[in-house]
């Protein structure tokens, strides 16, 4: 059995073999499948009837995309099912908590938790958008509360948001860093506390837009949606916005581009609405969803954008590989520099022997 052992201050650092998972819809199901695959026993608590069976249903769902990605080290049947949340995280070294969406919920629920958990034991919460500091408060050690939010689904998306808000310690933030990363996660730290987090409030100031050009009768839903995936989402798989626009400056770089074009984004941001969210504009989106979908499913649409996100996923870890070969081969080369200055003959590099000292093996000798 792996472990991923966190590399926390020494008073908090502990292998973490042994995660509860708090709350098992589709996002705690998800988690459970992704801590399966990076061999971790995992523990899976909900009160709801028929969840374990529900949570089994989802994790068989998530393997394929695992295997697909080369990750799978444990069994999809090899989990608990524990309905006591308390009973659950007994002898656990983490908890990933997915309660509903709701500050009266996580309030009542944490300091269960927290009363029989060790102090160094990590409790990160899924939450989309609450703040920490607000539902951690009632816990005897709310220093050790953290939000631990994924993008959906938690096994295929690698970013996990990381935030500590006013109680969180040190410890407990660098220790939920080290272990997202132990388990193939790309964790960022959110270091100031705001309501959705950031890739949430991306999303929303994107789709705000998105719905104003609809109200606004610029395009269908269908052809907005074009205009991201078809366009800068292409991008966005592969740089952020600032670093796009870094690259859209040429070689002067985001200064250049800024210099050249920011008055006229400026302008954009200016124009930019506020959608008035009626019954007939809401009804108008999911006509419009509808229409994009042609007949689809769900369960189509969601294995259509796993498959295509797993291909993605993919050719971006081929490509971390190749960049890591070759900076390997300048470090090499680096090396064979200082031992070999350019001023002497180099005798030793890399290429066969028999061309290297003996010279070209079709020549007469």
């Amino acid at each position: 059995m792996s472990a991923a052992t966190s590399a926390a201050p020494a008073e908090a650092r502990h292998p973490v073999r042994r995660v509860a998972v708090i709350g098992a819809g589709t996002i705690g199901a998800s988690w459970a499948a992704h801590f399966l695959a990076h061999g971790l026993d995992v523990v899976v608590s909900d009160p709801a009837p028929g969840a374990a069976a529900h949570t089994q249903h989802l994790i068989e769902g998530a393997w394929p995309v695992l295997q697909a990605l080369g990750t799978v080290k444990g069994d999809p049947k090899g989990w608990r099912f524990e309905p006591d949340p308390v009973k659950a995280v007994e002898g656990v070294d983490f908890v990933q908590e997915n309660a509903p969406e709701r500050y009266e919920v996580k309030r009542k629920l944490l300091p269960l938790i927290d009363g029989v958990l060790p102090k160094e034991v990590v409790i990160a919460s899924s939450s989309s958008g609450l703040l920490v500091t607000r539902f951690s408060e009632g816990c005897r050690f709310p220093e050790r509360c953290v939000i631990g939010h994924p993008f959906n689904p938690p096994h295929l998306i690698p970013l996990v948001e990381v935030v500590g808000g006013k109680h969180a310690s040190r410890a407990a933030i660098e220790a939920a860093m080290a272990f997202y990363k132990a388990i193939g996660k790309r964790p960022i730290e959110i270091r100031k506390e705001v309501t959705g987090h950031v890739a949430n409030r991306l999303q929303a100031a994107l789709w705000r837009e998105a719905i104003y050009l609809v109200q606004e009768g610029v395009a269908s839903v269908e052809d907005i949606d074009a205009a991201v995936t078809e366009g800068p989402g292409l991008r966005w798989a592969l740089m952020g916005p600032h670093m796009t626009f870094n690259l859209g400056g040429g070689q002067g770089g985001l200064a250049h581009f800024m210099d050249h074009l920011l008055p006229a984004v400026e302008t954009w941001w200016a124009d930019l609405g506020t959608p008035k969210m009626t019954e007939a504009l809401q009804h108008k989106l999911v006509e419009g969803v509808n229409a994009e979908a042609g007949g689809r499913s769900m369960t189509e649409l969601a294995h259509w954008r796993d498959k295509l996100l797993t291909d993605i996923l993919t050719l971006r870890a081929a490509a971390a590989v190749d960049a890591e070969a070759e900076a390997a081969d300048a470090r090499l080369d680096e090396a064979l520099e200082e031992t070999f200055p350019a001023s002497d003959p180099v005798s030793v590099t890399r290429q066969p022997p028999e061309e290297d000292i003996e010279g070209d093996p079709s020549a007469e000798r």
